[in-house]
């Protein structure tokens, strides 16, 4: 009897895990299905999509496209294409990541384990920065940027998703760092370390998780953004979400279809490839901090 239940248990095990297995593959399809819709027009002529055979794969494959996205599109007055815009959001996300990363990470690390009188004050009113709609702070964004100089440029770019982001990633090391061993902190005083010693050697090297959902959070928030990039950029700062709006709008005549989908794969290419390479990492990060917190 034991044998048989044992046996049945396996054989309902494994049909449950096909089920699930080919649920998971349709709701997989399904999401995948427009961007491979993308990739297939983005690699078509012009009169093959506008024949009406958007759904089909390609009877004349070409990467001209792609080409014409990259470097000869009418994004605005000059036919620069998408590369200069693309090299814009490198420039400002990347700095914004890291930044937003280091202080989100020396933020969490005074929160828990150098506490002051009204700790708890400040990260409530860093917690609450992190619902505060984008909308919201327009014009006071706006207006600093005015008065510092930074108008219209990379720079102010890069401090504005730094002002906003500090928030979740401060929310992150704080919870990440609660249960951290303070045994370890107070040893490393006793032995000399100071403040910045003990986050340098201590705090940061056993932070790789929670470092990598800083970075893959900040880095898509960062670089998928529109409403930052169209409200404080002039046209030599665009970013790469607001020339490709820009792209699509600007187009006279016919509309090409196809340089557009390729277009939007350059624009999603850098996000995509940061989930492949550490996606595995931000669900690992995500747990241990709502564990540790």
């Amino acid at each position: 009897m034991a044998i048989a239940s044992t046996d049945t248990a396996i054989r309902s095990g494994r049909v449950t895990r096909t089920f699930l297995y080919l649920v998971l593959l349709l709701f997989a399809l399904f999401y995948l299905l427009p961007f491979a819709i993308m990739v297939m027009n983005s690699m078509k002529p012009l009169d093959e999509i506008t024949g009406g055979n958007m759904m089909a794969f390609p009877t004349d494959w070409t990467l001209e496209p792609w080409r014409k996205a990259w470097s000869e599109a009418q994004v605005g007055v000059d036919a620069t294409g998408l590369r200069p815009y693309f090299y814009n959001s490198l420039i400002m996300a990347i700095p914004a990541v890291m930044l937003s990363t280091f202080f989100g990470a020396l933020n969490g690390y005074v929160l828990t384990k150098w506490q002051f009188r009204g700790h708890n004050i400040v990260f409530g009113l860093l917690l609450f920065s992190c619902f505060i709609p984008f909308q919201i702070v327009l014009i006071p964004m706006a207006r600093m940027l005015g008065i510092f100089g930074l108008a219209g440029s990379t720079g102010g770019l890069i401090l504005v998703h730094f002002v906003y982001g500090i928030g979740f990633t401060t929310l992150y090391f704080r919870n990440y760092y609660a249960a951290f061993p303070t045994e370890l902190i107070r040893a490393a005083q006793i032995d000399g370390a100071g403040f910045f010693r003990i986050f340098w050697r201590i705090l940061l090297p056993s932070s790789g998780p929670i470092i990598a959902v800083s970075f893959i959070w900040q880095f898509t928030n960062i670089w998928n953004d529109f409403l930052f990039g169209a409200s404080f950029a002039d046209f030599s700062s665009q970013p790469m979400t607001v020339a490709l709006n820009n792209l699509v709008q600007s187009s006279t005549g016919v509309k090409e279809y196809n340089v557009h989908f390729a277009g939007a794969i350059y624009a999603a290419i850098p996000t995509l490839l940061v989930y492949i390479v550490a996606g595995r990492y931000f669900v690992r990060g995500l747990m241990a901090g709502s564990v540790k917190g």
